[in-house]
This record gives C-alpha cells, sequence and structure tokens, in this order.
C-alpha cells in the first residue's frame, strides 16, 4: 500500500498517435480554449457595461460565462502546456487544486443552472410577480449557487486525497478526474469514495427533477398564450437556457454512466472532453445566437471600443448617451458607416 502523500506527482492520461498527431491536438485545445476566452469575456463585458442588460436573467448569465472561464481554465492550460513539452506529469499538489476547482465550478455551474430555470419559471408562469420574487433575491440565489459548489468540491477534494493509493499514479484522464483517482485507492478504501459520490449522485438527481417541473410547467403556460407571436416570444427567451442544459446534462450523464464495454483510455478521453471542454466553448454561442438584446449590445460595446472618437457628426461615435437630438444625416452617416461594419 502506498501512502498518498508519498507520491510527488500524477501521470496524466498521454495523447496517442505520432508527435506530429499530437502537436495537432495540442492546436486543436489551444484554438476551442482561446473560443472560449474570447466568447465568454464578450458576453461578461457586454452584460456588464449595458444598464439595460442589469437583470436578472443577465445576471445569472454573466454568472454562468464566468464559471464557464474558470471550468476551461483549470483543464485545458495544464494540458495544452503538457503536449507542447511533451510530458504527462502533475504534481500531487497541482492535482489536488485541480480537482478542487474543477468540482467546485461545475457544482456551481449545474446549480446555477438550476437557479436560472426558476427564474424562466417565474418570468413565463407568474410574470406579475417577477421582480417580488427575484428583484431582491437575485444575488442570494447565486451566492447559493456558489457556496454550494465550494461545499461539494471540499467534501470530494478532501474525501479523494486522503484515501491511501494502491494501484501506482497513473490517471486516465487528461486531467485530474475523482473518479480515475478512486480507481488507484485500495479495494477496502475504494468504499468510502463511493458512497459520497451517490449522495451527490442524489443531489444532483433533486435538481434535474426541479429542471424538469419547471420546464414542464413553462411549456404548459406557453401553449396557454392564444397568439402565435406571444408563444414564439416566450420559447425565445428559454430554449437557449434549455439547451445549454441538455448539453451539460448529455454530456455529463454519458462521460460518468456510460457502458462498461465502451470504457477505455481513448473513450475516457473523448468523453471527458465532451463535458468539460465543448460545453465552455459552445455556450456563449448559443446564449447569443437568437438573443437580439445581447447582440445589440455587444455591437454597441464594439462600436465604442474599435471607434472610440471625439464625438462630432460624421465621426464613428454616436452622440453622448445616445442622444437622438442629434440631425438625421448624422445618425444615418453613423449607422451606415460604422454599425455596418460591424453587424
Amino acid at each position: 500500500m502506498t501512502n498518498s502523500s508519498s507520491i510527488p506527482h500524477f501521470l496524466l492520461l498521454p495523447l496517442p498517435g505520432t508527435r506530429q498527431l499530437q502537436l495537432l491536438h495540442f492546436c486543436l485545445f489551444l484554438a476551442i480554449y482561446l473560443a472560449a476566452l474570447l466568447g465568454n469575456g464578450l458576453i461578461i463585458s457586454t452584460i456588464a457595461s449595458d444598464h439595460h442588460l442589469h437583470t436578472p436573467m443577465y445576471f445569472f448569465l454573466l454568472n454562468l460565462s464566468i464559471l464557464d472561464l474558470g471550468t476551461i481554465s483549470t483543464t485545458v492550460p495544464k494540458s495544452v502546456t503538457n503536449y507542447l513539452w511533451d510530458t504527462r506529469t502533475i504534481s500531487y499538489s497541482g492535482c489536488a487544486t485541480q480537482v478542487f476547482f474543477f468540482l467546485f465550478l461545475m457544482s456551481a455551474q449545474y446549480s446555477l443552472l438550476t437557479t436560472m430555470s426558476y427564474d424562466r419559471y417565474v418570468a413565463i408562469c407568474r410574470p406579475l410577480h417577477y421582480e417580488t420574487l427575484l428583484g431582491s433575491a437575485v444575488c442570494v440565489l447565486a451566492a447559493a449557487a456558489w457556496a454550494s459548489g465550494v461545499f461539494n468540491a471540499v467534501l470530494h477534494t478532501a474525501n479523494t486525497f486522503s484515501l491511501p493509493l494502491c494501484h501506482g499514479n497513473a490517471v486516465d484522464q487528461f486531467f485530474c478526474e475523482v473518479p480515475q483517482i478512486l480507481k488507484l485507492s485500495c479495494s477496502t478504501s475504494y468504499i468510502r469514495g463511493v458512497w459520497l459520490i451517490v449522495v451527490s449522485a442524489c443531489l444532483v438527481f433533486v435538481c434535474f427533477v426541479f429542471i424538469v417541473v419547471s420546464y414542464v410547467q413553462i411549456f404548459r403556460a406557453v401553449l396557454r398564450i392564444p397568439s402565435q407571436q406571444g408563444r414564439h416570444k416566450a420559447f425565445a427567451t428559454c430554449l437557449p437556457h434549455l439547451a445549454v442544459v441538455s448539453l451539460f446534462v448529455t454530456t455529463a450523464f454519458f462521460a460518468n454512466l456510460k457502458p462498461p464495454s465502451i470504457s477505455s483510455p481513448s473513450w475516457n478521453l473523448v468523453a471527458s472532453i465532451l463535458y468539460s471542454v465543448v460545453p465552455p466553448s459552445v455556450n456563449p454561442l448559443i446564449y447569443s445566437l437568437r438573443n437580439q438584446e445581447l447582440k445589440a449590445a455587444l455591437s454597441k460595446l464594439m462600436a465604442w471600443a474599435y471607434f472610440d472618437r471625439p464625438t462630432s457628426c460624421g465621426t464613428c461615435l454616436p452622440p453622448p448617451a445616445w442622444d437622438r437630438s442629434c440631425s438625421g444625416a448624422c445618425w444615418q452617416s453613423y449607422e451606415s458607416a460604422c454599425l455596418g461594419l460591424i453587424l
């Protein structure tokens, strides 16, 4: 039996193939990471800078983008560094830190998605009480989501790294993941780690049921709207969140509940990429694709960033505070010369 504290480092799963293929994977991972940084960074900047977006829905979306940035930054930078320098080691403390932050961010993200389903339920099913129910409680709900992530991460990290390891230090994953580390523990200690996972799975199931019930109520309310335009508008406000939840849940379930017959290092790598790398990269696209408010605010932000010059008619900067008292010719010149380049 090996004491876990005596292990100086862990060995992460290497990429298969030749050195050229590994460098190709490095470029792919780096491109996905930069795309996630750009997409989530733009959403955070847009929501923070536009006071029209300072509503509960966009406040939750801002928190979700921060969590997405943290999630992908916890795993991918270390992986691309290892791929670049053709190594696979991660220190014991580095592995424990990675496990803590990954669990914290993923748990907080799932709790936040559950809270966002409640936000959509109130907005569509009880619109007259929206400000009363969420106006003052939005910060409390967001803080509770983050706190639940911290609590879950502390429990799992402390339990996982207190177990003695009997099966070496090779982790069959491109980052430190609790199930893979538990496989290295002794059989008598493995049960200690499994019971905590079972408890967490029950809590995840409760949140999933809450999301499903919320959307059943939402769909029932939307189908009772008499006008087709009203139904379309109501669906449009909740479909991005539903798509993000579906992506998060399906990829996570596939990664953790896949049949043993397809369990192999290659399949483990694919499954982990699907639930840890793909959602943070795709979520900004899902939320901004059909959201006209967010797209308009983003266009404004880019206009101010790229055409920030002294205000006067004929320049690429709109009048102060978007004052429509400026002549129509001035605004027509601005919109055609500047916004036309962006949209």
